[in-house]
């Protein structure tokens, strides 16, 4: 499975995206026209999605809170529908971003976790340009945190009507101020038509799901819902214990009013999912070429086993606190929301408020230094643990079934770290808008988050096991006395702080829309926001929690102790838009957008800045700008969809900051530039049959920072693309799609420096769906169908390049497939 670079990878791939495109148009010209010959077909429902689509209403960034017609918005969207999401089979939340031009998500972590990439924005990990909203309010209104981003506080299930991603655009102004990806969830309400399903769902690692919808009247004027998930399953990469444990439930209320609605929501989540850092690899060739270390499946393997399963960490002298890997980054949380629109006299108000409440926790494995041999290690560990007399032998067995570890055996460190996260938010954001003369419409509102994070951090933790999948722990003893390693743990907790942080954030905003003519409308808005953020940090000493230096893994360990240190901060900044669209007829239009926006410096720069004066200093913690210019082009009709945009972006004040495997944090300062060129095209040429691409083009440079400037921006690759068939074959009452994506993702730099490569990779999806009456559906799907070994990460926690033998990293997960069955009731 080598993965090399070669001069001609994008020729290769176009021409296949050519190439799959003729014949797909070849192959299937002969079944329409047998199609056609068998007699009248039933009710089209690919022309009914055309029609959808060419009417489709989007709510994200519009200043009315009725929305504009897709194809009428001055700005880069993109939507996808409950039959689009399900036909994606997205593994996680972050997954669906695979659908988005210009966005990368890295989801090989699994539920939680995902490390996401906007069109230029830069960033080394999670997600700091994507917000996640339900039914268009934040559901936690900071996208990012150490630990936590914004897809780890949301599942997706039957409740979703549809997802709206608005990149840049009018979003600087409105809710958060996101001037990156705003992803908004918009939950099914009831309705006259009522809707009641069961699907039931298995695939690869032994899932078992079960999903249920009930939705309609409930008597005059009102409306409701419920619905939810519950599931279990041990994953793509079996830990030997559950991987995905646990469910869902969500409800709506809403009521008729005259000239609006009122709704009412609660969503509460209680599931417990493993989190899949790096595995051991062999790189060759400068890290072009990437293949399997021996004995290892790079695709379906894990070092995590029921054998390092519950843990103990030494917190502190005579004090131990026991963790669980089952527990994962896992969700325990409920989030409460109510949506008001009504027309009053003229005037169209809105009011979206959330309260958030819950425990997103890390409990992993975070893998540390490269595989090497033991002979390799027991060397290193007599060269360095001389505490009375030098060390000229050892002895390494494993924990359990004892047995002497061969020297020959590779093996690994890996950290089992804790992380406790209490998180809770109450958001509420209100607009009032009103057309004060014809083709003239303004709008002001106001913008409110309080937010709060209480954290109890054990990092480091350092574990020694076997580079197998579900690997065995390991003992170490040197003849002096010292024991290096025992039951496994060979290392101390070297970073544990506890602190409480809060935030709040005023913003005013006032938005103006003018329709100049039929053809020509534009629009400008301003914001001006003030954030308040508040800390209280431990201090941290380190101490032996056994008072034994020859018991050297726990020497040196970081203990939180008093006195806390207070820090806060206050910013305020102005962030604007202006924008014009020209529709050249009545379904197809050009575009122009410019934006200026900002992101706040966030509760981790408070804490990695240590200190008062370091946190007011501007230029060594800056609040991150960013300036936006777009160009686009949007057409729908029944043979053709086209939305096409250039971009321009320039980024000044970013802070990046890195933990280490020592437990230290490097931080860095940049700015960055980038442009290119994203699209979303479909092709209709025969009936039943649509051919899609979506993808992007970027080039994006770091500045600003002697070090890395003309770099390229880390982990975002310059070309990506997806190509996506489908084809529906009437049969009678029934019906049948099949349906695919090819998806290409060009080579990037795992780090600043741009010394650690990461080869380009591309992979294979399938899918089926076969409706049997108006009653039955039965979906089949398979991801990565070829077992493709893509990386999306080197080993994050090293410096440096990291291009010859054997190394920590983190692939793609290898094939998987799902079948569901589903009943309308």
């Amino acid at each position: 499975m080598n993965h090399n670079k070669e001069s001609n990878t994008m020729n290769q791939s176009k021409q296949f995206v050519l190439s799959s495109v003729a014949l797909a148009v070849l192959t299937l010209v002969g079944q329409a026209q047998a199609a056609g010959q068998a007699g009248p077909a039933p009710q089209d429902a690919a022309n009914a999605a055309v029609t959808q689509e060419i009417q489709q209403v989007v709510v994200t960034g519009t200043a009315s809170a009725s929305g504009t017609r897709k194809i009428d918005t001055a700005f880069s969207i993109t939507t996808a529908s409950e039959e689009q999401l399900k036909a994606a089979a997205p593994s996680s939340t972050a997954d669906v971003l695979k659908l988005v031009p210009g966005v990368y998500a890295e989801a090989t972590g699994g539920q939680s976790g995902a490390n996401v990439q906007v069109r230029g924005f830069p960033s080394g990990s999670d997600s700091p340009y994507v917000s996640i909203q339900l039914n268009g309010n934040p559901v936690y209104p900071v996208p990012v945190l150490s630990f936590f981003e914004g897809t780890s506080a949301f599942r997706l299930d039957d409740t979703i009507e549809r997802v709206e991603v608005l990149r840049g655009g009018p979003s600087t102004i409105y809710s958060v101020g996101q001037p990156g990806a705003t992803m908004n969830f918009i939950l099914k309400k009831g309705d006259d038509t009522p809707e009641r399903t069961i699907r039931l769902t298995t695939g690869t690692g032994k899932l078992r799901r079960g999903d249920v919808f009930i939705g309609g009247k409930i008597s005059d004027g009102w409306y409701g819902t419920i619905g939810g998930f519950y599931r279990q399953g041990q994953g793509v990469r079996d830990p030997q214990f559950k991987a995905d444990d646990g469910g869902q439930l969500t409800a709506t209320l809403t009521r008729k009013l005259d000239g609006g609605e009122a709704t009412f929501y609660v969503r509460s989540t209680d599931e417990k999912n493993a989190f899949y850092t790096g595995v051991p690899l062999i790189s060759s060739n400068n890290g072009r070429s990437i293949s399997e270390f021996p004995g290892f499946d790079a695709l379906t393997g894990t070092l995590m086993s029921n054998e390092m399963r519950r843990f103990t960490i030494e917190a502190a002298p005579g004090r131990t606190l026991e963790r669980d890997l089952a527990d994962g980054r896992g969700m325990k949380a409920t989030v409460w929301g109510a949506d008001y629109e009504q027309k009053l006299g003229g005037w169209d108000v809105s009011n979206k408020a959330n309260y958030f409440s819950g425990d997103l926790n890390t409990i992993a494995m975070f893998t540390g230094n490269n595989p090497v041999t033991a002979a390799a290690y027991l060397a290193a560990a007599n060269a360095t643990h001389n505490p009375l007399a030098a060390a000229t032998s050892g002895s390494m067995t494993y924990v359990n079934g004892s047995g002497v570890v061969a020297p020959n055996q590779q093996v690994v460190q890996a950290g089992l770290w804790s992380v406790e996260k209490q998180l809770s938010s109450f958001t509420d954001e209100l607009r009032v808008s009103r057309e004060v003369f014809p083709g003239h419409t303004l709008t002001v509102g106001g913008y409110y988050a309080d937010y709060r994070s209480h954290d109890e951090w054990y990092l480091g933790n350092s574990h020694l096991m076997t580079a197998t999948p579900n690997a065995r722990l390991i003992n170490v003893s040197l003849n002096n006395g010292v024991i290096v390693s025992r039951n496994g743990k060979d290392g101390n907790v070297n970073y544990a702080p506890q602190a409480s942080y809060t935030g709040r954030n005023l913003a005013l905003f006032i938005a103006d829309e003018w329709k100049i003519s039929d053809r020509l409308r534009v629009d400008a808005g301003v914001r001006r926001e003030r954030q308040k953020v508040e800390a209280s940090i431990s201090s941290l000493v380190t101490g032996d929690t056994d008072n034994n230096p020859l018991t050297v893994y726990n020497n040196g360990t970081s203990i939180a102790a008093g006195p806390y240190t207070p820090l806060e901060r206050t910013d305020s900044v102005n962030s604007f838009t202006a924008g014009g669209i020209y529709k050249l007829t009545k379904d197809s239009s050009v575009f122009l957008r410019a934006n200026s926006g900002h992101t706040f410096i966030y509760f981790d720069d408070m804490r990695n800045a240590g200190s008062q004066a370091v946190l007011n200093d501007r230029n060594r913690i800056p609040t991150p700008e960013v300036k936006q210019y777009e160009v686009g082009f949007k057409t729908a009709n029944p043979l053709y969809s086209a939305y096409i945009n250039a971009f321009y972006s320039q980024f000044s004040g970013i802070s990046f900051q890195q933990l280490t495997v020592n437990g230290d944090v490097l931080y860095s300062v940049s700015g960055s530039r980038g442009h290119g060129i994203e699209a979303e095209l479909a092709l209709r040429p025969l009936k039943n049959l649509q051919l899609s691409l979506s993808g992007n083009y970027q080039k994006s440079e770091y500045r600003d920072n002697p070090s890395i400037t003309g770099n390229e921006v880390q982990r975002q690759p310059n070309l990506q693309f997806r190509f996506t068939p489908s084809y529906r074959i009437p049969l009678g009452d029934n019906a049948l799609k099949l349906y695919g994506a090819y998806t290409y993702i060009g080579d990037r730099w795992a780090d600043q420096q741009n010394l650690s490569y990461l080869p380009s990779y591309k992979t294979l999806d399938l899918g089926a769906l076969f409706n049997i009456s108006d009653k039955w559906e039965v979906r089949v799907s398979a991801t990565n169908l070829t077992d493709e070994l893509g990386l999306t990460e080197g080993n994050s926690r090293l410096t440096g390049a990291q291009s010859s033998g054997p190394i920590n990293a983190r692939p793609i997960f290898g094939r998987a497939v799902e079948a569901s069955l589903l009943y309308r009731f």
